[in-house]
């Protein structure tokens, strides 16, 4: 498995990942699936679908961003650590904060992060809602991202009071991606967002499309949001 994911990470993204790396995505992988047999973290679970549906799809974003030394990313909602910790095994020298809300999987990504020995790497279990309020964390990062979250017109709400001005914000998207950026444009107007693109990113035997939205943070985002959690996904704007 490491060294079809060394081949299709190159292959894709002109990502070239070290012996040590691949090994590190294998025993991720391992953990996952041990992991998965008590506590729900992914429906994917076969090697392979793990292989390019969780981590190729998460190394997309380097197609986008620049993996500079020391870019602050936070990863909203993260689950089982997806885009943020293939991330930062294939690019050691950036810094991960997985954001999540449920205890059971902070407590997986916590021990993925010992058991890899990754460094740069920190666990934050809040609600977006909570973390866009904390003063370390409002504005605080170079690039914000989310996948399988919410809908635009909500998850901006949750991503963008995180990001700096200058910084970005990428939703992981399929099918429906031009038609939520559509809905969203009054909520990223709002929270100090402009809609930049959409980009199509290709996987090895999937068929679905895959799409990145990314917006540009180019305006503070007003102290009010984001709102009480639970609200921007109940009551969108």
């Amino acid at each position: 498995m490491a060294s079809t994911l060394a081949q299709q990470a190159d292959e894709q993204f002109g990502i070239t990942l070290s012996p040590e790396q691949t090994a590190q995505f294998a025993q991720y992988a391992e953990v996952l699936a041990a992991w998965n047999a008590h506590t729900n973290l992914t429906a994917i679970t076969e090697p392979a679908a793990v292989q390019v549906r969780h981590f190729l799809d998460s190394l997309s974003i380097a197609q986008v961003v620049p993996m500079r030394s020391g870019l602050r990313l936070i990863d909203v909602g993260t689950g089982a650590g997806f885009p943020g910790l293939p991330l930062l095994i294939a690019f050691p020298h950036i810094r991960v904060t997985l954001l999540e809300a449920t205890g059971k999987k902070v407590n997986f990504l916590d021990h993925v992060i010992a058991q890899l020995g990754l460094r740069g790497a920190q666990t934050l279990h809040a609600r977006a809602e909570e973390a866009g309020h904390m003063p370390d964390q409002r504005a605080a990062y170079d690039l914000v991202l989310a996948r399988a979250v919410a809908r635009l017109p909500a998850l901006v709400e949750y991503l963008l009071p995180l990001a700096r001005i200058g910084g970005q914000c990428i939703a992981m998207k399929g099918d429906t991606a031009a038609d939520e950026a559509r809905d969203a444009a009054r909520a990223i107007d709002l929270m100090g967002g402009r809609f930049n693109r959409i980009e199509t990113i290709e996987l090895p035997d999937i068929d679905e499309p895959h799409r990145l939205v990314i917006i540009d943070k180019v305006a503070h985002t007003p102290r009010t949001y984001p709102r009480k959690p639970g609200t921007p996904t109940h009551v969108p704007l």
